[in-house]
Formats: C-alpha cells, structure tokens, sequence
C-alpha cells in the first residue's frame, strides 16, 4: 500500500499531487473500527433509571441526528489530522533542457517554377511552396531542440531566419515566404554559400544544410559543388531534396480578364547535380515527387540526424498538511460550540 501512495498522481500537465510519508494514511483505517467501538460502549449516561421499563412507554426509539453530527465532525477531524501526517504535497516537475548541439539551415527555393501544382494536400491539389512549407513545419515542431534558420531563394538567397531555438518565431517567418520576393532564377550555389557562412563559426557538434529545389542552377556567383566542397571543408553535412514530379506540371497564370487559368509546363530538373552536391558534403539526395514523399523524406532526415539531448528534471513541491490541520481544528472548534451550545447534552 505505501509503495502504490509514493506514486504521484499526476493532475495536469507538469503538475502532480504526494505523499511524503504514505505510510501514516494506514492509520485511517482504524477510524471505522473506533466509531464502531465507541457506538457500541456508548456515552457516559445523563439520567440514571432503575428499569428502563420506566421509559419504554414514552415514544418510539429514535437516533439523535445531532449526537450523529457532531461526531462526524470529530472523526472527520482526526482524519484530517492522520492525512495532515502523511505530508500531502502538490508539486510541479521542472525540466531543464541543455541545447542538442545540433544547427540545421534550410534553404528553400521560392522561385517561380515553385508555383507548380502537382501536389496534394488532403483532397485539394496543391502547389510545390505551400507543400514544403507545410511538411518544413512538421519537421521544425518535430526537433524543438535544435537550433535552426531557414534561407529562401531565387535568383538570389536571402535570410529568413537566423539560427535559433525560439522555433514559434521561426515558424512564423516561414509563414511569410512567398514567391517573387526577388527576382526570378535559381542560384543554388549561392543559396548553399551562404546557409554554410551561417554555419562556418558555430561550434555546434553538428552542423546540417538541407537544400529543397525543384530546378537548376542557372544564377549566382557560385558552382554548386564549389559550395558543397567548401561546406564539407566546414565539416557541414549537405542532405539535398529534389521537390516536384517529372514531365508537364500544371502552372496558374493569368489571363487578360485576370482569369487564372492552367497550362502545362516542364522546367529543368539537374538531378544529377543535387545527388553529386549530397555526395560531396557527406549527406545523401532524396527525390519528392508527391506529398507522401516529401513528407517521408523529412523523416527520414530526422531518423538519420538524431538529437542527442540533456534534460535535468526538478520538483517544486508546495506542502499542504498545514491546510489539513487548520480545517481539522475548526471541525473540532465547531464540534465544541456546537455540543456545548445549540446541541448541548444532558450533564
């Protein structure tokens, strides 16, 4: 019995409800059996008669609601008393987390091939950038440990979001990625030159780059694998997605009545180009062409990059037997006004 009261019984989140001696509640039980004893010895007599014959007559037996009463208040008292001894404790479990030593940039690529509408999301077909972003946030809840920046590019890169932990903000500033924010193109090597100068002078165990493209690199100052030879020199790992199905994809436009209007389109896909970039840096190329494996293939990326973390737990513990012994009192207190005033005994 004292080991199942050591258990705490959790009430919320983080909040749970003790004993510090358990043990003691065992005292309860012999509650019962002295208001069993005590009913059957009875009370010291008011009246002292001769026969009880001399009453028989006067009325039916009845029970003495008030007597009743006032001793439940003092058993109830006493078990207040016997609970207040077990040390009841309400606490609350605090856990401390040391940083995984983990940094990860993602660079997205927002150019305007990105508008392709070859995924689905539920039952609604979707386009490539609303994809990403949505499993991107599934995988950024999925390492709350791990400090991570996002970089977005076109034809040029630019910052999203610095490296951190508060990953609330980090989500929001994804939610403000769109298309055409600069102009049209796709600079690879440039977006990985400049998630690796991110990287460069962090002293993180890990430092990790996942690319997320569905084109070629077609601008910017710098060779794609000149930038994972460099990234790899860092000791950074470069894990690359390839985003987007093969053959015509539908794309949105406008017509001249603003009209949007579909027509099917095929832009340049270098998948030999994103798995030589993973290979040189040390990671690994993943091919998306639907949702599902979009999905997976961040999954997979969390299964490989595992987040070794330290977590030191604490408990704040608020003791509640002085709350025990305060009603406990005023049970008796009121037992004692009460036997002695309202419902006053015979001498």
């Amino acid at each position: 019995m004292s080991g199942i009261f050591q258990l705490p019984v959790m009430l919320a989140s983080g909040i749970f409800f003790s004993f510090l001696h358990p043990w003691m509640l065992l005292a309860l039980m012999g509650l019962p059996l002295l208001a069993l004893l005590k009913g059957r010895i009875g009370g010291t007599p008011g009246i002292l008669f001769s026969s009880t014959q001399l009453v028989v007559a006067v009325g039916k037996k009845r029970r003495a609601k008030a007597g009743a009463v006032l001793a439940s208040l003092v058993y109830v008292a006493m078990a207040l008393f016997v609970i207040a001894l077990a040390r009841p404790q309400l606490g609350r479990m605090l856990e401390h987390v040391t940083a995984s030593g983990v940094d990860i940039m993602l660079v997205l690529d927002v150019s305007g091939s990105m508008t392709a509408e070859d995924y689905v999301i539920g039952s609604q077909r979707a386009n490539r950038i609303d994809t990403v972003k949505r499993v991107t946030q599934q995988f950024i809840e999925a390492r709350p440990n791990d400090r991570i920046g996002i970089i977005a590019f076109a034809g040029r890169p630019y910052l999203v979001s610095p490296l951190t932990l508060d990953h609330d903000w980090l989500i929001s500033n994804l939610d403000r990625v769109q298309i055409g924010m600069v102009e049209d193109s796709t600079a690879i090597g440039s977006a990985l030159a400049s998630a690796a100068n991110r990287l460069k002078d962090r002293d993180s165990k890990t430092k990790i780059i996942v690319l997320l493209t569905d084109g070629a690199n077609n601008a910017g100052k710098v060779l794609p694998l000149t930038a994972a030879e460099a990234a790899h020199a860092l000791g950074i790992k470069i894990y690359t997605i390839g985003a987007g199905s093969d053959g015509p994809v539908p794309v949105p436009l406008k017509d001249p009545f603003g009209r949007t209007v579909y027509q099917n389109m095929v832009f340049d896909f270098d998948e030999k180009l994103l798995d030589q970039v993973a290979k040189l840096a040390d990671g690994k190329y993943f091919r998306a062409a639907d949702t599902a494996s979009m999905g997976n293939t961040f999954h997979e990326i969390d299964r490989l990059e595992k987040t070794k973390i330290q977590v030191d737990k604490s408990a704040d513990y608020r003791d509640l037997f002085p709350f025990c012994i305060l009603l406990g009192t005023f049970l008796l207190l009121s037992e004692a006004l009460l036997s002695q005033t309202l419902w006053r005994r015979l001498p």
